[in-house]
C-alpha cells in the first residue's frame, strides 16, 4: 500500500472506523470486507443474504464489488436494498431500484434480488410483503450509508428506534430531500417525494454484520454526531453503536469532525 493509500484505524464506542486518503481505496477495502464476510456465511451455511444502499456515496464501493465478480459465488448470494421514493416507478431516473439494477445487480449473478416497489398499488402492503421476506432470513451483511442529516435508510431525524415494523412508510425532511437534489438525482425541491418506503432502524440492526461507507465533507457532521453525539433519535446513526459489529468507511473529509484523541494513542497508522 503506498502513502497516499494509507489508512488510519481506531475505534470510537464500539464502533470500528477506517479512514482513506482515496475514495477508489476506500470503496475497494469495504467490498473487500463484505465479500470476505459473505464468503464465510457461504462456506458455513451454503448461502449468504445482503442488503445493499443507494447515493452517490457508494459508487466506488459498488464499483469494488463489481470488480470482485470472481472471488465469490454471487449465485448463493440473496439481496435486498434499503429504501425506495413512494409513487416512484423502476425506470425513474431517481429510483433507487434503477441506481442498484444499473450499478449492481445487472452486473452480478445474484441468487435472487428482492426489490420495494414504491409504486405498488398499495404501499402498505407492499411494506408488509417486503417485510416477511426479511423476517423469514438473516441478514449476513447490511451495506449502508449514512445521510447528511444522520439518516439511516430513510429514517430522518427523530427516527423511530423503537418500532416493531421492519418496512415502513416515512415523511422525508427538506434537508433529507434537499440532499438528493444535491446529488442530482432530482432538478429541484420540489420534485423530490415527500415520502418513502424504508427499511426501520430495527429492520438494519438485525444484520449481523453492518458495514457503512461515508466519504464527502458534506458528511462530516453526521459522522461525527453519529458517533460522538449521545445515542438519540435525533441523530439516528448513532443507533449503530448499540450493536455490536459495525465497521465505518470514511475519508478524510467525512473524518474531519471526529476528536482529536481519536488521532492518538488509540489510531494506528498503517502504511
Amino acid at each position: 500500500m503506498t502513502e497516499k493509500e494509507s489508512v488510519r484505524e481506531f475505534q470510537i464506542a464500539g464502533v470500528q472506523v477506517q479512514v482513506f486518503d482515496d475514495k477508489d481505496v476506500l470503496g475497494h477495502a469495504a467490498a473487500s470486507a463484505v465479500v470476505s464476510s459473505l464468503r464465510r456465511v457461504i462456506e458455513q451455511e451454503g448461502e449468504a443474504t445482503v442488503i445493499f444502499a443507494t447515493g452517490a456515496s457508494q459508487y466506488e464501493f459498488l464499483a469494488a464489488l463489481i470488480q470482485m465478480r470472481d472471488d465469490i459465488d454471487w449465485s448463493r448470494v440473496e439481496a435486498f436494498h434499503l429504501d425506495e421514493y413512494l409513487g416512484i416507478s423502476a425506470n425513474h431516473t431517481a429510483s433507487f431500484r434503477r441506481y442498484l439494477r444499473q450499478r449492481l445487480f445487472q452486473h452480478l449473478p445474484f441468487e435472487s434480488v428482492h426489490l420495494l416497489q414504491g409504486d405498488a398499488p398499495d404501499p402498505e402492503e407492499e411494506c408488509r410483503r417486503y417485510a416477511a421476506m426479511l423476517g423469514q432470513r438473516t441478514v449476513n451483511v447490511a451495506c449502508i450509508g449514512i445521510g447528511e442529516n444522520g439518516h439511516l435508510a430513510f429514517n430522518d431525524p427523530p427516527a423511530d428506534f423503537d418500532t416493531p415494523k421492519l418496512v415502513d412508510i416515512v415523511e422525508l425532511d427538506e434537508a433529507c430531500r434537499q440532499q438528493q437534489v444535491g446529488e442530482g438525482h432530482f432538478p429541484a425541491l420540489e420534485d423530490v417525494p415527500r415520502r418513502a418506503l424504508t427499511l426501520t432502524i430495527p429492520a438494519i440492526l438485525r444484520a449481523q454484520v453492518i458495514r457503512c461507507v461515508v466519504p464527502d465533507a458534506r458528511k462530516a457532521q453526521a459522522v461525527c454526531c453519529s458517533l460522538e453525539g449521545p445515542i438519540s433519535p435525533d441523530c439516528p446513526g448513532s443507533a449503530l453503536r448499540t450493536h455490536n459489529n459495525v465497521r465505518l468507511y470514511l475519508d478524510a473529509d467525512s473524518a474531519s469532525l471526529l476528536h482529536s484523541t481519536h488521532a492518538g494513542g488509540s489510531e494506528k497508522a498503517r502504511p
